[in-house]
């Protein structure tokens, strides 16, 4: 069981940044794929970076050269550093934990959510 937790959502200026955090709970934290997603009004759901359990990054064209994945496994704790931000970067963040067993079976997990909004 992991339990996924957000914080650093706020509202902030076009072109400033902020910084969120992903608390996580549990056991084998370091043996899973951490992403972001996010959720604007009337719209789906979208990935916007992963990283693997050995720090391997990927993220959305959108986000490329303005946002930074990472994480700190000591302390349980995945960052998604925004910078540059637009208002078209504004929707709730998720965090995400996902784990496949040998046998193939996918495991996830979703944090409640935090508010980003990008606005003058």
């Amino acid at each position: 069981q992991v339990q996924l937790v957000e914080s650093g959502g706020g509202l902030v200026q076009p072109g400033g940044s902020l910084r969120l955090s992903c608390a996580a709970s549990g056991s084998i934290f370091n043996r899973y794929t951490m992403g972001w997603y996010r959720q604007a009004p009337g719209k789906e759901r979208e990935l916007v970076a992963t990283i693997t359990s050995v720090g391997s990054t990927n993220y959305a064209d959108s986000v490329k050269g303005r946002f930074t994945i990472s994480r700190d496994n000591a302390k349980n704790t995945v960052y998604l550093q925004m910078s540059s931000l637009k208002p078209e970067d504004t929707a709730v963040y998720y965090c995400n934990a996902g784990y496949v067993s040998g046998w193939g079976r996918k495991t996830e997990y979703w944090g409640q959510g935090t508010q980003v909004t990008v606005s003058s």
